[in-house]
Order: C-alpha cells, then structure tokens, then sequence
C-alpha cells in the first residue's frame, strides 16, 4: 500500500527523532536506520532516552549516557540515557535544600511531584538538549539519531516564561506537573536551542513510527499534531509490521484487520510521506536481525520453552476475584492491549455469577455498549474523558482567578493542565464519584490511575492540611477512595500486558508504581496471543514463537498469576466474550 522503508530514498537531515506509541517498534528502526546507515560508512551516533529502552540487549554491549563505539561497527556509536536515574539525581537535586526546613507533609509533596513521567521526560530532555547543541557533537557525526522524541506538553512547558519557582510556590490546584522545573533557569538558553533545532526542517525531521492499527495510528495523529504546534512540522510517517502474505485463517484475519486500518487512516496522514516495514519473524536484537529489518525475512523458530505448562485461563481470574469477593476491579496497561475487552470480560463472567456488577470505562469512542449492553445484567457508565478535564480545567482556572494570579501564572496552569496526570486526576475524581455511588456492586474499571496520581493526590491532601489553603480541591469521594483503593480485600488491578519485549516491560512499571502507591496487584492477563492461537503461516509461527520469553518473564513477575487469551480476529462484543473466558 505504501512504498518500502529504503534508506537510499531518504532525505535526510542531521537530527532524526523517532517517536510513537510504545511498542510500535521506534528502538527497532531507530537501530535498524543507524547501523545500515553506519555500514554505508556514514558516521552514526544512536541516543536513546527511552525509560525501557533496551538498547544494551539490541547491541549486547553495556552502555553509558556519553557514547560507545560498537566494536563490530566502527562507525556506530551508541548512548543510552537513564531518564530514570536522571530523573531521581534531580529530583534530590531540588529538594535537599529543605530538607529539615520545610514540614514533611510538604517535602512529601515535592517529591511527588517531581516523581511523574513528566519530570522523567524533562530528565531525559535535559540530557539530550546538551547533546543537540553541542558543536563537537554536531561536527563529528553525519547523523544523530534519537530513539524517542520529546511531547509536545514537554517542549512547550520549556518555552513558558521564567519565574517558575515564584508560580509554584503560589499554585494552589495540587497536580502541578510544572514543579520538575524548578532550579532549570540556567538551561533555558541551552532548551530554547534545543527546540529551535527540533523546529529546524533542514537540521531534524520527525519520525512518527505506528502499526497498522487504528490506536497506535491514533496517537502517531496526536504526536504529529502536537508537535506540530510547536513548529516541528519535518515529519514522516513508519508503518512498522505490516503483514505481506496470507495463507491460513489467522493470517487472513490479521492481515484483512490491519488492510482496514490502513484504509481508515487518520486524515492528516495524506499530507505526510509514508513508508512501510513487513511484519518482521524475529525479535530485533542482534546486528544480523537489526540489519535485517529493513532488509529481509529470514525465518527461525525460537527453541524457548514455556516454564509452566498449567496456564490459569480469564475464567481462573474471575474465579479468584468472586471468591475474594473484591468490590472494586481496574484493569490497567498501556493503550491498545485490550483493557476494555477485558473489563468486560471479567464483568459478564461475575455477573454470570450472580453478582451485581458496575461497568464504566473512559473509552472516548464509549465502545462498551457495542462490547456489551445492558440486557446482561449489568449496569454501564462512560466517563466522557474531554467533560471531565474540561469541567476540572475550568473549576482550576476559576480558582486561580479568584486569588488574583496574573496571566503569566495562568499561562503556567494552562500548560499544566494539558499533563498527563493532571489529566488523568480529573477523570479520577469521576471514577471516585461512580464508585461511591455504587456501594452495593462490584465496580469494574476499564483504565486505572496510576500509582503516581493517587500519590500525587494523596500528598496533596497532607500537603494542602499542613498550609491551611485551597480548601475543596479534593473531593470527599477521592479522599474517602484513597484508603479502600489500599484495601487488597476490597480492591484489585488487572494488569494486562500482550507477550512483547515493551508492554511488558511498561506494564512492570505500572506495576512497581502500584506498589509504590501501596496498592495490590495479583493478578496479569496477556491478550491477543499468537502462540496460544496456532497457525501455519510460517512468518506467525516463527513471531509466535517469540513470545515464550515474555510469557515466561511474566509467569516470574506474576509468580504464576498470569492468564493468557488467544488472538481473536472477531471483534469480542456481547456473547463472544464468554469465548474469552471458557
């Protein structure tokens, strides 16, 4: 449909930047362009900044966050970032000099803050813009190549006007992302040459990597338009793993969904170039798989084997979750790996049981009354996620005029508003009202806040306590929420994962910021296997094959807590979940 990812019809420039949904694929063609480039003897500097990255795996050489010459490459160096770590060095950074100062609740509060993905992204930024601005850099390589690019939320809050600590001192809506930026005054000459580099056409283009499938599509969308309003308007468009040939019924299946998401593109595509990448067999580590990718097939069937041979089904969860008797049930993973389907999987299964059973998701397209309706004894609810934030931005907006901000500082809180865990806060408070309304049910949630929002919400409580202002920014309902989401008789997340190096390894870090949050989770459900659903086509066989190491890498994380379902070419809607859960 589109024309082959070849590098020699690239225009290229100094800075490519990749990025997109994860699990798309970024670090596998960030590689894969970096080491084909190198062999054509271009010199190549590859950074990553990617919180999962697994870079080290790919290259199977330890890295650091300065560069590494890849021996079997000489032209190739490669940097891996920490944001992580980064982000933990800074964050003590600007808190140490209260520490004993300042109440606890307080220092409580700052750390929570600066403890979100915003504050890792503007760890990572501040890494990589000394590196986009650095001459030496810049003379010495052909190309730099970035594996994940900055948001757009992130290059606009380091274009927002000084005085930073002035506006978080006197900020009284309590989800302040902006906090991160306290103590950066002396990098705003090095960001704002940073960003002008990335809005540079003839210095960086922007490379947005999707699958062929309607979310991954949908956030390439979001991330091209956002950067586009900061002037990052260089851009093309990856189509990674696209399925070339059909041969039996789960290749056809595979192949006709993603022809039709294809199809049914986002309009905006038509006006950026487009390129495809097949449906590749193997995992992409290694050089001979990474020079591979843009290359060739060539076919090789894991020898792995699966630890356990006594796989729990969906039926086995449900099961343990109406014996425990929990009263409120989050499924939660990245998008797109199947968390509305199984919300209501697990909803029909317990109302099967004779339970009263509450269903609400954040789905904007409120695709639950398609997947079930009401006639199976359950009661269904769609928290619209644009009302809520905008009824929530409102309400802030309200407050801060009230105590006189000036504009600059409103210009802060309206940037602040567009993160996403202050996002994710205004949904919240309406998950909080649902539950309380529904004492006498089981309320299953499609989406759960994160381990960092409910912190973020729960310092903000002490912290608002301890300095006596903003009086009602918390609902009773969120604060009454907070203790019984801590409850593991009353509550459990589902983590849901698919049997891929990056949703599970993002999926583990939801998981550590549950725990971080004191909050239980027993329970992991991999969607959408290939291994489990069997086919002959030798390209399927051969990637199915491949997901025994992550099957088996969350039978160990899971300690044995793990259900698996099949890929299912149907659509899972009304009586077909109950095939999701025999």
């Amino acid at each position: 449909m589109f024309k082959p990812f070849n590098i020699k019809e690239l225009n290229l420039t100094k800075y490519l930047f990749f990025t997109g949904k994860g699990g798309v694929g970024k670090t596998s063609t960030a590689c894969a362009l970096a080491l084909n480039l190198a062999d054509e003897g271009k010199k190549i500097m590859l950074v990553s900044t990617d919180p999962a990255s697994n870079l080290q795996d790919v290259f199977n050489t330890e890295l650091n966050n300065k560069g590494i010459q890849i021996k079997e490459v000489p032209n190739l160096t490669v940097a891996n970032f920490e944001p992580e770590a980064a982000a933990a060095e800074y964050r003590e950074s600007v808190i140490a000099p209260y520490r004993g100062k300042l109440p606890q609740a307080v220092i409580d509060n700052m750390e929570e803050q600066l403890s979100g993905s915003c504050t890792v992204e503007i760890a990572a930024f501040n890494e990589f813009s000394g590196m986009i601005t650095d001459e030496k850099v810049f003379n010495e390589y052909d190309h730099i190549i970035f594996d994940t690019a900055p948001t757009g939320h992130t290059l606009r809050m380091l274009q927002l006007p000084s005085a930073w600590s002035n506006f978080i001192s006197e900020s009284t809506h309590g989800a302040s992302c902006l906090g991160q930026l306290a103590g950066l005054e002396e990098k705003k000459e090095i960001y704002k040459n940073a960003v002008d580099t990335l809005a540079d056409k003839d210095k960086t283009t922007l490379v947005l990597v999707s699958r062929p499938e309607i979310s991954p599509l949908k956030e390439a969308e979001r991330a091209s338009s956002e950067l586009q309003e900061i002037g990052v308007n260089n851009q093309i468009l990856i189509i990674n793993g696209v399925l070339q040939n059909n041969d039996d019924e789960l290749s056809t299946a595979i192949y006709e969904k993603q022809q039709k998401a294809l199809q049914n593109m986002p309009a905006k595509f038509k006006d950026i170039e487009t390129f495809e990448i097949p449906l590749r067999p193997y995992n992409i580590t290694g050089l001979e798989n990474v020079r591979a990718l843009l290359k060739e097939d060539h076919i090789k069937i894991s020898e792995d084997s699966l630890n356990s041979t006594d796989i729990p089904k969906l039926k086995n969860v449900i099961e343990d979750l109406y014996i425990s008797d929990k009263k409120v049930i989050f499924t939660m993973g990245k998008g797109g790996v199947g968390k509305t389907t199984i919300a209501s999987a697990i909803a029909l299964g317990l109302a099967e049981k004779g339970k009263k059973v509450h269903l609400t998701t954040t789905d904007p397209a409120a695709h639950l009354k398609f997947v079930l309706d009401e006639s199976y004894g359950i009661s269904l609810s769609n928290i619209d996620e644009k009302e809520e934030f905008e009824k929530y931005r409102q309400e802030v907006l309200s407050k801060a005029r009230e105590n006189n901000m000036t504009d600059e500082d409103i210009e802060y809180i309206e940037e602040d508003l567009r993160s996403p865990c202050t996002q994710e806060i205004a949904v919240f408070r309406a998950f909080a009202e649902i539950v309380e309304r529904s004492e006498n049910e089981i309320v299953v949630i499609d989406t759960a806040p994160t381990g960092h929002t409910l912190l973020l919400l729960d310092s903000t409580e002490s912290y608002n306590k301890e300095i006596s202002r903003s009086e009602g920014d918390i609902p009773e309902s969120v604060i009454k929420l907070l203790p019984r989401l801590r409850n593991e008789k009353e509550t459990e997340v589902v983590i849901v994962t698919l049997a891929e190096t990056t949703p599970v390894y993002e999926a583990m870090r939801l998981q550590k910021d549950l725990e971080r949050a004191q909050i239980h989770s027993k329970w992991w459900v991999i969607n959408s296997s290939l291994y489990v659903a069997g086919t002959t086509n030798e390209i399927l066989k051969a990637k199915a094959s491949n997901e025994i190491q992550w099957i088996n890498k969350v039978d160990e994380i899971s300690d044995g807590n793990f259900a698996i379902i099949e890929w299912k070419a149907d659509e899972v809607r009304g009586k077909n979940l109950s095939n999701l859960i025999q």
